[in-house]
């Protein structure tokens, strides 16, 4: 090779490299600062279904209902063993969300969209630990949005188009958990495959076992 010519491709490739520097930057910063998820191989990537017309009007229904998450309870020990479950996941989430009052509004947001959903709120607590590790603003390389990292196409099969609304705390969980709940009744109660095509990667075990493991933390 002459020199000329291997001059010219060695500037070739610096000009590529300088190109490529602010993008290297970008995902650099973002993965710091939690505006995408950790490339942690768990993140979000719901295939779109084709739904019956039914499940998609109750999920429309369910999304939109805008009942706020405060729980109320005739049974005092009911309320007494909701206070105890508040405050010790309140204790083990402190240094992961050090906000004391952001901190209650999401346990409150978990348990409330959790049970309206028929789903442990532990399991949510450990599917939010795989997914975002409890980033609000968590973005994957795929588009996944928010807590429980929700693909935008759900916004609209199923609620107002607005994708902007999944870095809403509520309507994130809210859409998480609806669609957990949905998927687990396709898969007739099996939590290992409805958790894998919450992810994308049905019949692979890496994500069901994370999950599943993560849930423990919180039982």
């Amino acid at each position: 090779m002459s020199t000329a010519r291997a001059h010219q491709q060695s500037g070739g490739r610096e000009r590529r490299r300088w190109w490529a520097r602010p993008l290297r930057w970008w995902y650099t910063f973002a993965f710091a600062t939690g505006v995408l998820s950790a490339p942690l191989g768990f993140a979000g990537n719901q295939k779109e279904e084709a739904l019956a017309d039914s499940v998609r009007v109750a999920l429309h229904n369910v999304i939109m209902d805008a009942r706020p998450p405060k729980p109320r309870f005739t049974d005092p020990a009911e309320q007494q063993r909701y206070n105890a479950w508040l405050a010790e996941m309140s204790q083990r989430l402190k240094r992961k969300l050090p906000d004391e009052q952001v901190r209650t509004e999401f346990l409150e947001t978990v348990w409330y969209e959790s049970r309206r959903a028929g789903l442990e709120p532990g399991l949510v607590l450990g599917l939010i630990q795989v997914e975002s590790a409890y980033r609000k603003y968590a973005v994957s390389i795929v588009g996944a949005r928010g807590y429980m990292q929700v693909m935008p196409f759900w916004t609209n099969v199923i609620g107002d188009s607005d994708r902007r609304k999944l870095f809403n705390m509520q309507t994130n969980l809210r859409y998480g958990c609806a669609i957990l709940r949905m998927y687990i009744d396709m898969e007739q109660g099996n939590l290992y495959l409805a958790l894998g095509r919450y992810n994308g990667s049905r019949g692979r075990p890496e994500y069901p076992n994370a999950v599943l493991k993560a849930w423990n933390n919180w039982k």
